[in-house]
């Protein structure tokens, strides 16, 4: 679903370049507190979310490049707001949408750089709020177990693809560059778009489930799961006093981290080659309906890697598993950076806040 340049006039660009610099802030500041640090590391997982915030994002960036039939003719691939919200948080799921959507628009000249607002509010914010919302108040009504959190996930991503699919609409409704009738457009984008809600959700609930069968205190949709203890008191129950932690040792992330780095960099660099060719939701809609009249060249169309394909090598294999290795490194580079100086600062906030002793 990414936004080439040309389908939104500027101002209607610039707004949701606002809008989109606004949501960006406001989830550093939120990403400080999912990320921690080691002070607050009990009982958050902060110190353990940080080193995966990075691989999600590069992850993501993967699996974008794994196109799936839908419809005669029409692809889908993952968003990734609802997979990035459940596994870091919500505010650190923004940043990770973020950085692939910014990877992707400056190296690969995938998804144009003036619809770059566009694009990180539809899929980033808005996948990101839609799944979240969901997915939380399934947990408050489904048992609080592990099976639970991947039916929340799935349940989640599903409707946040449609939610996406809407939000462009109403865009494009305020902005758009050609004349065309937003009710045939809204009914195209939201029917393709809940196809491939079901391929965002078959691929969340599967990551999401195999995360938390190995590492549950990675995810952060499954931190709190345990029921409270409940006592019988004059024949009614109530929650036990809560004990004291035991001390928890740390438990490393490295073999996560390398797991997932490898297996987003096979996806990108070989599987990605028997990814469907057809055209993807937005794509399909915008030929079909005529809302691509006025599409743009890409400002980076000249790149090396435009269109994932490094530029020079004849072998298409070759040239698209590089491309897709290279993305993958680019982005967990990137993203990595991006967490570490977040959660450096939340780090560096009480200690700057404690009065001097003289």
């Amino acid at each position: 679903m990414h936004v080439p340049d040309g389908f939104i006039n500027a101002p209607v660009s610039v707004a949701a370049g606002v809008a989109a610099a606004a949501a960006v802030a406001v989830s550093l500041r939120g990403a400080r507190r999912e990320l921690g640090g080691p002070s607050q590391a009990e009982g958050s997982g902060g110190e353990r979310t940080a080193p995966l915030a990075g691989l999600v994002a590069a992850f993501i960036f993967a699996v974008q490049m794994l196109n799936f039939p839908v419809a005669a003719g029409t692809s889908g691939h993952l968003l990734g707001g609802a997979l990035a919200a459940i596994l870091v948080g919500p505010y650190t799921g923004v940043l990770c949408v973020s950085v692939v959507l910014l990877m992707q628009g400056i190296l690969f000249a995938d998804g144009g750089l003036t619809a770059l607002g566009v694009n990180i509010t539809v899929m980033g914010v808005v996948t990101v709020v839609v799944s979240y919302a969901v997915f939380r108040g399934l947990l408050k009504v489904l048992p609080r177990t592990r099976r639970s959190v991947t039916v929340a996930a799935f349940a989640g991503a599903l409707l946040s693809v449609p939610g996406a699919a809407a939000a462009f609409t109403a865009i494009y409704a305020v902005g758009g560059t050609t004349d065309v009738s937003i009710g045939k457009v809204f009914t195209a984008m939201v029917g393709v778009h809940v196809l491939i809600g079901i391929g965002e959700a078959a691929i969340t609930a599967a990551t999401v489930g195999a995360v938390i069968a190995v590492r549950p205190d990675l995810v952060h949709g499954a931190r709190g799961l345990t029921t409270p203890l409940k006592l019988r008191v004059g024949g009614a129950l109530v929650d036990a006093p809560a004990a004291a932690p035991a001390p928890v040792a740390a438990r490393s992330t490295t073999k996560v981290w390398a797991t997932g780095l490898v297996t987003a960099l096979a996806l990108a660099g070989f599987v990605s080659f028997y990814a469907s060719a057809s055209p993807d939701g937005l794509e399909k809609v915008a030929a079909d309906k005529g809302i691509d009249a006025k599409a743009e060249e890409h400002a980076a169309k000249d790149s090396p890697l435009a269109d994932y394909a490094v530029k020079d090598v004849a072998d298409a294999r070759l040239s698209g598993g590089l491309a897709g290795a290279l993305g993958v490194g680019a982005t967990v580079a990137v993203g990595s950076g991006v967490f570490w100086v977040v959660r450096r600062r939340r780090t560096a906030e009480p200690a700057a806040a404690e009065p001097s002793a003289v």
